[in-house]
């Protein structure tokens, strides 16, 4: 585009800023209370000026977002009632009356079914004997399910899932030598396949970059890091800005020292994008000498609001961008709206995500060993495997293969490690150590949470549990699998961190499903010896491994790295790649049930619940497209 344009563009940007007053409060990354944590993440080496946003006008800002954003979170729909207006006289004492008419009747009615439901679980307590009775009294997810083998070769296993779990098995070992359902291994190819990709296509001149450098240090891991990237190339075509190759933040969580050159490659990513903005390596000479903090360049998450406006950069940001030359934003987690963005700078954001963004050959070439092996080498490549570990790779992985057939496998996500477990609030039946191991796990990483629970009364783990914002354990998770009707012999690919609870909490997966594999058991100590100490290189090869699969289900639809792998898979896949994304909360209704619910009800509803995830749908307004690309910006229709 053209500086003319350009001016533009944010010229009539410019005059949303006046409305900008958005009506609900957002929390910056760094106190991110609800849901689930989106990324680990650290601090800087020198943190930079912390306090309210200079940008807000006296509005709230940063930690004291937090309050009002968590409890309205779950609550805040519910309490938006209208009041009633006083009414008069007689139609006050009639509504009086009424109201004490339903309320006797409701008593009675409600201590039939009581009188009802406790006869019923006498007669279920003698049926389903005393280890159900005591774990019906459990409020939460035993913490371990410990699996035994008596002489006659019929494991039992324990904790609360202990019936649905020997139920399962016991399906699984009949339905050996049955067809899998259909719809496993697909999508609805009709309505999937009519659209393309298309982010690659431009409408518009090079941009000059001439008001100015823009430099971000990305915080989180390595999937938030990526989102950051794209946003900041967005940002720069925004203020006709200079781009400056991002960098890592160090995580205390992560202890990751890797930079962006250390994961992508650098070269691809400038000449990509080159005909967008102008990217380079460093700051020139005369400005890399200034202090940016003590010029006022640099913008923390406390000064920018969650997905923030087009206008807001505009109006607070481009001045500085003009007066300093440079503004160095540290953090910038999910600080870019989705909408309202114009079409050709969403686009962009698609183009940086979906091509400018290459993995460095180091893990291009090691992961191709990894799906290699996954589809017990056969010479014929994956469907995405040319996207992600490039043609050099797929040449060498063919040139290595025995012909043979492709075995397929299904990647598995368990977001379950210690910062998820400590950041949901919920209760996974540990007691009172898993208590304290947690809250202790919380006062140094998620210190306003803690800070929050002193101060709060906040939602009780039964009832974030029944609202779907506990994470899915590895029992819930294995259970989903084997009710969607996955055969035993299924290959799975679990992706992710330390589990919370060790292999032990991985017993009834491994037991039900004993195909199961992990990037450290699929690749030698030397092959994953160039990757020690580098956790985000590591989860790199998770990425390419789930969005190569066959088969892709997710425990935590929040995540970045399921929300990314899923888009990557929408927009590469032609219709041909499905995911699995469940409904925590209709499973929780499910799952509730465990003691007393038989395994074809439960079947039909887990099936139920998740094909209603299935269906082929376009973005929905203001929601993300790097997991959403099904959009005019970012693909086009071929129907």
């Amino acid at each position: 585009m053209s500086s003319t344009s350009n001016s533009n563009n944010s010229h009539n940007l410019a005059l949303e800023s006046k409305q900008d007053r958005p009506n609900t409060v957002r929390i910056p990354d760094r106190v991110d209370l609800w849901g689930s944590p989106r990324s680990r993440q650290g601090s800087p080496s020198h943190s930079p000026r912390l306090g309210p946003s200079r940008f807000l006008n006296g509005e709230k800002s940063g930690a004291s977002f937090a309050g009002a954003e968590l409890l309205g979170k779950l609550w805040g729909d519910r309490k938006k009632q209208p009041k009633n207006a006083k009414r008069k006289g007689g139609k006050v004492w009639y509504h009086k009356e009424r109201v004490k008419g339903l309320v006797v009747l409701t008593a009675l009615v409600g201590l039939f079914f009581l009188v009802d439901w406790i006869m019923l679980l006498r007669l279920q307590d003698h049926r389903v004997g005393s280890d159900d009775r005591s774990s019906r009294n459990a409020s939460s997810v035993s913490a371990q399910v410990k699996v035994t083998k008596p002489s006659k070769g019929k494991k039992h296993y324990g904790g609360i899932y202990g019936r649905l779990l020997a139920l399962a098995a016991h399906a699984l070992a009949e339905g050996q030598n049955k067809r899998e359902p259909k719809d496993l291994w697909q999508e609805p190819v009709v309505p999937a396949s009519a659209w393309r990709p298309c982010a690659d296509q431009r409408d518009w001149e090079p941009n000059e970059g001439k008001n100015g450098y823009i430099m971000v240090t990305a915080n989180g891991g390595i999937n938030q890091q990526r989102v950051a990237v794209c946003n900041a190339v967005v940002l720069a075509r925004l203020l006709n800005a200079t781009l400056v190759v991002p960098k890592f933040m160090y995580s205390s969580v992560w202890k990751d020292v890797s930079q962006f050159g250390d994961i992508y490659q650098e070269e691809h990513f400038i000449k990509y994008l080159a005909p967008d903005i102008r990217i380079v390596k460093e700051l020139p000479e005369e400005l890399k000498s200034l202090d940016l903090e003590a010029i006022g360049s640099v913008v923390t998450d406390v000064d920018v609001r969650k997905e923030s406006k087009p206008s807001f950069y505009l109006k607070n940001i481009l001045p500085i961008l003009l007066q300093k030359r440079v503004v160095h934003f540290v953090g910038f987690g999910n600080r870019l709206a989705f909408d309202p963005i114009p079409f050709q700078l969403q686009r962009l954001r698609c183009r940086c995500n979906f091509h400018a963004l290459k993995f460095v050959p180091k893990i291009q070439e090691t992961a191709a060993l990894l799906l290699e092996r996954l589809h017990k080498h056969s010479a014929q490549p994956g469907l995405l495997d040319h996207y992600l570990v490039g043609p050099h790779a797929v040449a060498a992985m063919i040139a290595r293969s025995d012909r043979a057939k492709a075995s397929k496998y299904l990647a598995l996500h368990l977001r379950f490690e210690i910062d998820m477990v400590a950041h949901s609030l919920c209760e996974f039946g540990g007691g009172e150590q898993e208590g304290q191991e947690l809250e202790a796990y919380r006062q140094i990483h998620f210190p306003a949470l803690t800070e929050l629970k002193k101060t709060e009364k906040l939602p009780s783990p039964a009832m974030l549990r029944s609202e779907g914002l506990c994470p899915l354990t590895p029992e819930e998770a294995v259970l989903m699998l084997a009710a969607l009707g996955f055969n035993r012999k299924t290959q799975i690919y679990v992706a992710g961190a330390q589990i919370y609870g060790g292999t032990s909490r991985l017993a009834a997966l491994t037991s039900l499903y004993p195909n199961l594999v992990t990037k450290e058991n699929l690749l030698s100590s030397a092959e994953l010896e160039p990757f020690k100490n580098f956790s985000s290189q590591l989860a790199a090869l998770d990425f390419i491994a789930c969005t190569a699969a066959d088969a892709f289900a997710m425990t935590d639809s929040g995540s970045q790295l399921s929300s990314l792998v899923s888009g990557y898979r929408i927009y590469y896949g032609g219709g041909r790649m499905p995911t699995i994304r469940p409904n925590k909360r209709r499973l929780a209704d499910i799952f509730v049930k465990n003691n007393t619910i038989e395994w074809k009800v439960f079947e039909q509803r887990v099936r139920k619940a998740v094909r209603q995830t299935k269906h082929v749908q376009s973005r929905p307004k203001a929601r993300s497209v790097y997991r959403y690309p099904r959009c005019k910006e970012c693909m086009c229709r071929t129907d």
